[in-house]
């Protein structure tokens, strides 16, 4: 008989995923109740060494991720006991069985709705308001009924999620193997942590490369995914929630199966890579670019076309051309199969490449479009411009109007994604015509036409990246 269940909060999951990777369980509902109590021991015994460990061992890294997530535990408590065999004991209690509810009080537990006969305040469960907070229960309550199971489960969480010193990740996913993979992945680095604390991880790794792993080992399909990162603590505890869309997986396998996409995506990598001085040596490139897949509920995550228009556009960068079609050609695929956006930029693209390419001055032309590329008004002015202009000089090539103008200048969704593959499409018909695309205007003494490179010169390091963008898109 299963004495855990998976239930819809997100927090309670991911511990309900790991009591079963801890337990060898293929999934929550197998576990029983000689596997809960196996769980439970190890738990106990990792808690207690944790919290009785000196500052300078590598396992009180681990009493870090406890006190990030259950401040004003027994076992977190800056008045803990320092002794092991002293404070074993209240640890324990946290996970006893319940006693015999018959004839006295019980309640639906707060997660899964079992019988319950034990109350939980908020210094045992994790994203609970602060110390600050006098209480947030109704009158005459004593805290949130929480079963046996999910009291294990809640304390289990540390090892499903990908934490930190200061937080933690967890994963809620259509798919369920996607979920286990994600928590397996978990467990083996939380036990790396106890053995070896925080500065045997690898460096620059982020929690979205592991759930793009899982989304590739789960199948092909539609699939969204959300991660809940978060800290608990006694002064300022924040909740960030980040979310795919449900063709990620579809454009996942897209790239797997296709070379120039597969270049596109390891050249997106090597972009974001960065120089971690305490490691000595260049990380952070796969999961940077994992990251932007993931969109944030408030709206300021760093979207994957931005990034893409980003190098491009940029005017210390020299791309050859296959490069830049790979680049070009795996955000082309990424609108298609998520946004579902099937607009042909071509005509548009070759109406502002002959344009550029005729001017007296092509590099003074560019700047121009550089300007206005990614303004919906400015980039109107200047297709109006580029029209009449080559309508005079009796170009004889079909110049695209208006009509293919429209989805590019309107104020619609998905408007500014289109700008930013038209531009990329520009800049690649102009490397194709010699058409130098990315020197400085105003560098007079550099050739027009610059000779295609081996392989581009990535951008210098910037700050390391905090999870928001500071590119604005447009202002409707």
């Amino acid at each position: 008989m299963s004495v855990l269940t998976v239930s819809g909060h997100p927090l309670q999951r991911a511990g309900a995923w790991a009591v079963a990777i801890l337990a060898n369980c293929r999934t929550p509902e197998e576990v029983g109740q000689g596997n809960l109590d196996a769980v439970v021991a190890m738990l106990v015994a990792d808690v207690v060494a944790a919290a009785t460990a000196p500052k300078d061992a590598s396992r009180y890294d681990w009493w870090k991720v406890l006190f990030a997530l259950y401040p004003n535990s027994k076992a977190t408590h800056s008045k803990r006991p320092s002794d092991a065999q002293v404070l074993r004991p209240a640890v324990e209690e946290l996970f006893a069985p319940d006693a015999d509810a018959e004839g006295g009080p019980s309640w639906p537990c707060t997660f899964c709705a079992a019988p319950s006969a034990v109350v939980w305040s908020k210094s045992n469960l994790p994203l609970f308001d602060t110390s600050k907070a006098l209480n947030n229960l109704p009158p005459k309550l004593a805290g949130w009924p929480v079963c046996r199971g999910c009291r294990v489960a809640m304390w289990a969480l540390p090892y499903g999620a990908w934490v930190t010193a200061g937080s933690a990740t967890v994963l809620s996913c259509e798919s369920p193997d996607a979920e286990r993979k994600f928590a397996r992945c978990n467990v083996r680095r939380a036990r790396k942590v106890m053995q070896t604390g925080f500065n045997g991880l690898q460096a620059g790794a982020k929690p979205e490369a592991v759930v793009l792993a899982a989304l590739r080992g789960a199948g092909s399909g539609l699939c969204a995914s959300t991660l809940w990162s978060f800290k608990n603590d006694n002064q300022e505890p924040w909740l960030r929630v980040t979310r795919t869309r449900r063709a990620v997986p579809v454009f996942l396998e897209r790239v797997d199966g296709n070379a120039p996409l597969r270049r596109g995506w390891r050249l997106l990598c090597r972009s974001l890579d960065r120089y971690d001085p305490e490691a000595g040596r260049v990380v952070g490139g796969q999961g940077a670019a994992a990251r932007l897949l993931f969109e944030a509920e408030d709206g300021r995550s760093r979207p994957l076309l931005g990034q893409v228009h980003r190098l491009l556009s940029g005017t210390d960068e020299t791309w050859s051309l296959s490069d830049r079609r790979a680049l070009g050609a795996l955000a082309t695929a990424y609108a298609k199969e998520v946004f579902g956006m099937d607009v042909d930029v071509e005509p548009v693209a070759r109406v502002l490449a002959e344009w550029i390419a005729r001017g007296s001055s092509p590099r003074g032309r560019l700047a121009e479009y550089r300007t206005a590329a990614l303004n919906d008004y400015q980039l109107g002015t200047l297709l109006v411009q580029a029209h009449f202009r080559l309508q005079l000089d009796g170009v004889g090539t079909q110049v695209a109007g208006p009509e293919a103008w429209k989805p590019l200048i309107g104020r619609r969704p998905r408007a500014w994604e289109l700008r930013m593959l038209l531009f990329a499409r520009v800049c690649e018909l102009l490397q194709e015509r010699g058409v130098a695309v990315s020197a400085d205007p105003a560098d007079t003494d550099t050739e027009e036409g610059s000779a295609e490179e081996d392989r581009p010169v990535f951008p210098a390091a910037d700050d390391e990246y905090d999870g928001y963008d500071t590119y604005e898109t447009e202002r409707v």
